[in-house]
């Protein structure tokens, strides 16, 4: 956009301050400027004559004072662009005459053209002249007249008749409603009427006399201002009448004498009249306060105001009707000169037309060179020139259209850029906001991002974090749990990492959840990493809290259950022997195996508890997570003779890090809680699958079995939790133990359409 305003000058200099291209044109450039004064002062003339004719007709002024000596400011206004119209008219005649003048000399001296362009002016004006000066003749006399006919002084007795009778009318509602309540207070005080008493009679007597008088309503109100009793039309709109009364009311008891105001509504006008009533007892004193109304319709108020203001418009009118006279007569002559000058004008352009064509499309030419597009020749030709006119012009529609589309695009780019900005402060406010702690790291491994939340959890600034290199921070604040994160992120290439562990933050030992992301951009182009975190302190200790509460429910259950049994052996073995039973060997014997069994029982839950317990750490070692697989259900499918075991495994999934006896053990408890949840027989699929953007293996045990019942789902890996009766509870706590050690994760699921399905991953 800068450079077209750098060429302008140089575009419009070169129209003007061009080398010759012919005789032709040099004379048609020679002659456009002796037009140019014409334009000008044209251009001033109309709005002047138009200005006139508004002040002297529309907003004429009141009639000077009698005796001023000097006239009104409006009125030697109107007198001042009368005589800036006779100084435009004058200068218009001598513009015309001097063209007249230069045409005659032009054909004096026989320049080309000449000679048919002053026979064309000379037949326009011929053939506009005599119409033009009748007309204006007529125009005048009629202009005369009509003014005449406009100020008469019967015109001027109706409008002042109109005008006094929407006065009177505006006056009877007045009237009215002050004669009304005057009337009624009379009433009220004679007949004592504001008693408690005669309250019914008072409501019933109001009515009445709303519907005698004709008003809008009636309201009646104590001394204390308290409302008595109210007669409303209800044909007039609600609105009107709940107009605030009030103070009204508060002017008659504090005045003690009469009120009356006039309100304004957006449906008409309410007059009221409050009277006082006066006291019976106490001479005075005020007993009340009667109001009447009187309701003026919007289209009856509309019409008294528009006949009060077109007097006030026709009296400020007729002042100026000697201006209003001379202005037409103006106007009439401004007219006819214009009519002499357009046939004069006409005949000029006509001549033009023949040779300014190519003039223009040279000209036009050298504007497209010096890079103005918008250029048009708006001359008009219908031949062979005419068709090289329409060409260009269609050109230089095609350029400029293609300009017009790099702009927009050039406006659709920094829309966008826009929308990205507002975007990215949405972003960074969310990022504020939230309540997990956020750090992200760029692909250099410098800190770009640490959020309020972060800050909180763990107690650090993130000035001291922003802009500086995440292996130093980490090393300088003990930030062990992240540095680890980032390290196994960059070395694995992981997409996402989760871990939990603790932190010391200023003496105070928590814990922190950890989740790490790598961001790639839509080319999947590596951009750094955001870790999210979350203080887990609390959350873990109640969980834990809870999960002992439920594991010494459990343990305390079962030790329970082989208690009874061993008790009642002892109590009866004790019956016997002081009983001195002869069966006493064989109850012995019966009691002892009880009791025995029962212990081995106690001894065998036990020792579960104490496995689960002493889990050990997971030694972890490269190899094929689907030799695992095969050799586990190679033994299901020797054992389980009814079993089909399905095997679904991705040849694309690479060597994990694992402890081969513990998956092992994972998918043992899986494959026995599958097989015993079908009654020793039915399908079994493992499903095996490489997620290549978590860079995670999916395992997938499904069967179908009666499935999970949904108040089981959120218990279903919590220690001693089961429904087999023979069942200890801790095979799906100990999966979940070995999983979560292999930095993976389990969920359980119903299959479709039947079953149940546990999904976990481990990380590649």
């Amino acid at each position: 956009m800068g450079e077209d305003k750098d060429l302008e000058p140089a575009v419009i200099g070169g129209l003007f301050n061009r080398p010759p291209l012919a005789n032709r044109a040099q004379q048609s450039e020679r002659k456009r400027p002796h037009l140019r004064p014409v334009w000008i002062v044209l251009i001033l003339l109309i709005p002047c004559v138009a200005l006139t004719l508004y002040y002297s007709q529309i907003a004429a002024p009141d009639v000077p004072e009698s005796g001023s000596f000097f006239p009104t400011t409006s009125y030697a206004l109107v007198l001042l662009l009368v005589n800036l119209d006779l100084i435009g008219l004058v200068v218009l005649v001598l513009l015309l005459s001097r063209n007249l003048i230069k045409a005659y000399f032009e054909r004096r001296h026989r320049l080309v053209g000449s000679g048919f362009r002053t026979k064309l002016i000379a037949a326009f004006i011929g053939f506009s002249l005599i119409p033009t000066v009748l007309l204006a003749l007529l125009a005048s006399g009629l202009v005369n007249k009509a003014v005449d006919v406009w100020f008469s002084e019967h015109i001027e007795k109706v409008m002042k008749d109109s005008y006094e009778v929407a006065r009177l009318q505006h006056a009877g509602h007045v009237s009215l409603a002050v004669n009304s309540a005057r009337a009624i207070s009379q009433e009220l005080f004679r007949e004592d009427m504001l008693i408690p008493e005669q309250r019914d009679l008072l409501i019933a007597a109001m009515a009445r006399k709303r519907m005698e008088y004709g008003v809008a309503g009636i309201e009646v109100f104590s001394n204390k201002m308290e409302t008595l009793t109210k007669a409303l039309d209800t044909d007039i709109p609600l609105g009107v009448l709940e107009l605030p009364i009030s103070q009204l009311v508060l002017q008659v008891i504090n005045g003690k004498q009469e009120f009356t105001s006039v309100q304004e509504a957006q449906t008409g006008r309410l007059v009221r009249a409050a009277i006082p009533v006066a006291s019976g007892n106490r001479r005075g004193d005020l007993e009340g306060v009667v109001v009447v109304e009187t309701y003026v319709p919007e289209s009856l108020l509309t019409k008294m105001e528009g006949i009060g203001r077109q007097y006030a418009e026709y009296k400020q009118i007729k002042a100026m009707k000697n201006p209003i006279k001379a202005g037409a007569y103006l106007f009439v002559a401004v007219v006819t000169v214009l009519i002499l000058f357009s046939a004069t004008w006409f005949g000029f352009y006509v001549a033009r037309g023949i040779t300014v064509p190519i003039q223009r499309l040279a000209e036009a030419t050298e504007a497209v060179a010096q890079g103005d597009l918008s250029i048009q020749i708006d001359a008009k030709a219908t031949d062979e020139i005419g068709t090289l006119i329409d060409s260009f012009n269609r050109m230089t529609q095609d350029l400029q259209g293609s300009k017009s589309k790099l702009e927009e695009a050039n406006l659709t780019l920094r829309n966008t850029n826009v929308e990205l900005d507002r975007r990215r402060a949405y972003i960074e406010t969310v990022v504020d906001t939230i309540a997990a702690g956020l750090l992200s790291i760029d692909r250099n491994g410098i800190i770009t991002t640490f959020n309020p939340s972060a800050e909180r959890i763990l107690g650090l600034a993130a000035d001291q974090f922003r802009g500086m290199l995440a292996n130093e921070v980490f090393k300088e604040f003990g930030l062990d749990l992240f540095q680890t994160a980032y390290d196994r992120m960059l070395a694995d290439e992981l997409g996402d990492l989760d871990l939990e562990g603790q932190l010391d933050i200023r003496g105070k030992l928590i814990t922190i959840g950890l989740k790490g992301s790598r961001m790639r951009d839509e080319a999947n182009k590596d951009l750094g990493f955001v870790l999210v975190f979350e203080d887990l302190t609390e959350l873990i200790k109640a969980q834990k809290v809870a999960a002992w509460q439920e594991v010494a429910r459990r343990v305390a259950h079962e030790i329970k259950n082989p208690l009874t049994p061993i008790q009642l052996s002892a109590q009866r073995l004790r019956k016997k022997f002081f009983e001195k039973s002869p069966d006493l060997d064989r109850v012995f014997d019966d009691a002892t195996n009880v009791i025995i069994n029962e212990v081995g029982s106690l001894k065998e839950m036990l020792d579960e508890f104490s496995k689960f317990a002493r889990l050990p750490a997971p030694q972890m070692t490269r190899q094929s997570l689907h030799d695992v697989v095969r050799e586990v259900a190679t033994l299901y499918r020797e054992a389980q003779k009814d079993l089909e075991l399905i095997l679904d495994l991705d040849e694309d999934l690479p060597s994990l890090n694992f402890d081969r006896e513990q998956l092992r053990r994972v998918f043992v408890n899986l494959f026995d809680n599958a097989v015993q949840a079908m009654n020793q027989s039915g399908r079994l699929w493992v499903n095996t699958k490489y997620d290549t953007k978590r860079r995670r293996a999916v395992v997938t045990v499904a069967d179908e079995g009666p499935g999970i019942a949904p108040e089981d789902q959120e218990r279903l890996f919590v220690p001693y939790f089961t429904r087999k009766k023979t069942g200890t509870g801790l095979g799906l706590a100990i999966v979940r133990r070995i999983i979560t050690d292999h930095e993976g994760q389990i969920q359980a699921g119903n299959n479709q359409p039947r079953g149940a399905v546990f999904t976990f991953d481990l990380p590649v």
